[in-house]
């Protein structure tokens, strides 16, 4: 049976995908969000909560590749029909991921001071920074772990439960949060910034157990490790590698970015903390459609229906420019307001009205970048996307950083930076999927 290309059936896979992909930034934006309206200190708190995220995603981004090179290996089996042959290849890779996440906690813990150092952090912020960073690290693995199994999922064309395991955990860590970092007065006492960390831990367990439950109770994959290794982990580990290497470079650009903007000023920090979080949840409102590509294309791949797989892009630009623009609408209908939900100290939220526009306006361009990213990922070519990362990073988002901190532009200058990153990340995806599939479309 061919794959359907529908805009219903895309939106089938595209919108649980779309809620479950934001379950890791709303559990940074409810962190910064409660601890930036505290009692006292609400600034520096807010600070930290930003700069200890961004090395936090820094770590998820690079381990957590592993849910597009599970899901597109398992799609493309499913789309040959051949999906016994990989069965047992997610166990073999939450083993290897949950691993390393051991071994970087036991590396990184001891030498969190040292760490947000390299951040611009001191005095107050770093304090906080090591509090909230020493708690909320030990939910590093069940994150991971939850990631392989939204990619086993996904690669098995189920968006559904990846959406009910992140929605039940987005509003357990509400709950945990206000609970934590307030208290309940006689029984819970205010824990502030470290109720958060405590609160976002709690939520990440939970969420584990239950995509374990529902992986195996609702799937024919085990979660029994077997030895030896699948054929395939082989190709796995290539595509690991390849997503390790970009996913390096991105993180390049989210470290240079927080080290300047935290070197401008504690105001900087909090109001960039508000804009880079709000930044995420639009790339991961946007993910939605690119994992419902990732899947798509993937199977498309392996059913070797090329005609299809070009009529998904033509459709994926549409989509993309569309979602973009209503993510951009909704947040200029709302500017004012939102900043007031993360902070009400005048000067933080002067700097972030100054650059939320470009955050904004950034929407679009952001949503094809990542749409492609997504339908590269979906068709195995982890190597034309770390090439184009490594090139984007050193070639235009560094030089621009520069150039705009040499003007003293500061956060608009740190935007401005982003927005031509993304531009280089984008249209060359676009070009060359239409290069090399239109040939092939014409001869099928």
């Amino acid at each position: 049976m061919g794959t359907s290309i529908r805009l219903k059936h895309i939106n089938t896979l595209a919108i649980p995908a779309l809620i479950s992909g934001i379950s890791e930034p709303i559990l940074s934006l409810t962190d910064a969000a409660i601890v930036g309206n505290v009692q006292f200190n609400a600034t520096e708190s807010l600070a930290a909560i930003g700069i200890v995220t961004t090395f936090l995603s820094m770590l998820i981004w690079v381990l957590g590749q592993t849910r597009s090179a599970i899901s597109s290996i398992i799609s493309q089996h499913v789309g040959a029909n051949t999906l016994d042959k990989v069965k047992d290849l997610p166990a073999q890779a939450i083993l290897l991921i949950t691993s390393l996440s051991v071994i970087i906690i036991v590396t990184t813990y001891p030498f969190a001071t040292h760490i947000f150092k390299l951040y611009n952090a001191s005095n107050l912020i770093l304090d906080y920074s090591v509090d909230y960073y020493k708690i909320r690290v030990f939910g590093f693995p069940f994150t991971l772990f939850v990631i392989a199994v939204f990619g086993t999922f996904r690669g098995l064309q189920n968006t559904y439960y990846p959406m009910v395991i992140a929605i039940f955990g987005a509003l357990l860590n509400v709950v945990l949060d206000f609970v934590l970092v307030y208290g309940i007065t006689g029984y819970i006492n205010p824990m502030h910034i470290k109720g958060a960390a405590y609160a976002s831990v709690i939520a990440q367990i939970v969420m584990a157990l239950l995509s374990g439950y529902l992986l195996l109770a609702k799937t024919s994959i085990p979660l029994r490790v077997k030895i030896p290794f699948n054929q395939q982990i082989g190709n796995f580990a290539l595509m690991i590698l390849n997503l390790f290497i970009r996913t390096l470079a991105l993180n390049i650009t989210l470290y240079f970015a927080t080290k300047y903007a935290t070197g401008y000023g504690k105001n900087y920090i909090a109001a960039y903390t508000i804009a880079i979080n709000l930044w995420f949840l639009g790339a991961f409102i946007i993910d939605g459609y690119a994992s419902a590509v990732n899947i798509l294309s993937g199977k498309l791949l392996g059913e070797k229906n090329y005609k299809d797989l070009l009529k998904l892009s033509t459709k994926l630009i549409k989509i993309g420019i569309l979602l973009g623009g209503l993510v951009a609408i909704i947040g200029a209908l709302f500017y004012y307001p939102i900043g007031k939900i993360f902070t009400k100290e005048p000067e933080v939220l002067k700097e972030f009205y100054t650059v939320f526009w470009i955050v904004l306006a950034m929407q679009p361009l952001c949503a094809l970048a990542f749409i492609f990213d997504g339908l590269f990922k979906g068709l195995g070519k982890m190597k034309d996307l770390r090439n184009l990362l490594l090139l984007s990073t050193f070639l235009v988002f560094l030089p621009a950083l520069f150039i705009a901190d040499y003007y003293n532009l500061k956060l608009t200058g740190i935007f401005i930076a982003f927005t031509l990153w993304i531009i280089a990340r984008g249209f060359p995806l676009i070009i060359k999927f239409r290069k090399q599939f239109l040939s092939l479309a014409q001869n099928t």
